[in-house]
């Protein structure tokens, strides 16, 4: 009696290196979005952490940390900045559109705070 042989097929090869692709391609286009999203964050942290209460200190600190860490889609202009029992809170959200191919493609929305949490937007 012959063994049967084992391992895969052509068929399954080919159609499990489409899902690594298309997977893959995913990732490369999303993952910008999310690194700026945490650069835009960290800054918030550092802002709120150098203890500044102005407005005009804060947007200003922002506009000069954001073109050296290359945040582009949160300008000083979308930062919320309020006070929390004495406490300065900076916060942003915004939603960014990634086109993948013919008419689809990702919603993602983003918030943070100061205060070190991601909240709802």
């Amino acid at each position: 009696m012959r063994n049967r042989q084992r391992g895969v097929s052509l068929t399954g090869l080919i159609i499990g290196a489409v899902i690594l692709i298309v997977a893959a391609l995913l990732g490369m286009k999303i993952a910008p979005s999310y690194m700026e999203f945490f650069n835009a964050k960290k800054l918030i942290l550092q802002i709120a952490a150098e203890g500044k209460t102005s407005v005009a200190d804060i947007r200003q600190a922002f506009d000069l940390k954001a073109s050296v860490a290359d945040v582009n889609t949160v300008k000083s202009g979308d930062l919320e900045i309020t006070k929390d029992g004495g406490e300065v809170v900076i916060s942003f959200a915004y939603r960014r559109e990634i086109p993948l191919f013919f008419n689809v493609g990702v919603y993602l929305d983003f918030a943070a705070d100061s205060k070190g949490k991601e909240r709802a937007p």
